[in-house]
């Protein structure tokens, strides 16, 4: 099998803007898979002067509204690695917004993968309860995105 270093080459790239630890790209039977292994620097913790009780409650409230989102019936997920943008273009404005209405079909943002716009689309109508992700955020496969109502 003849190897596309440019290929390789343009994954490992998308591996380091993405901050990802593997893709594969599969074309037919050619399959290439570009992987790195990361590993974690030791860390240390220094505890706070003074928390606030309702500062250290928060992020726990955050972290069940997020597992709750991933149970969500409406929950849109990535079908592709890539760059999600919520607007067609830079200074444009977003395809949705939270509380609006979509409908079957209509583009709720865009996911780039190996400079092609892929277009992530609404499977059924009903209204943006939430947008889980910020424009221009790298996301992975089957990673939530947006959940209808």
């Amino acid at each position: 099998m003849q190897v596309d270093s440019k290929l390789v080459r343009e994954l490992a790239d998308l591996l380091d803007a993405g901050n990802l630890t593997e893709i594969e790209v599969k074309d037919g039977e050619r399959s290439i898979r570009v992987a790195r292994t990361i590993t974690a620097a030791p860390m240390s913790y220094a505890a706070p002067a003074a928390p606030a009780a309702p500062a250290a409650a928060a992020p726990v409230a955050a972290a069940s509204t997020e597992t709750d989102w991933k149970a969500h019936p409406g929950l849109v997920k990535s079908p592709i690695v890539g760059t999600a943008y919520l607007a067609p273009e830079p200074g444009a404005p977003p395809f949705i917004s939270e509380g609006a209405d979509v409908t079957e079909g209509q583009t709720l943002l865009i996911v780039e993968a190996m400079k092609v716009m892929n277009p992530i689309t609404a499977p059924k109508s009903g209204k943006i309860t939430k947008i889980l992700i910020r424009s221009e955020q790298p996301v992975e496969y089957d990673e939530p995105l947006v959940v209808i109502e």
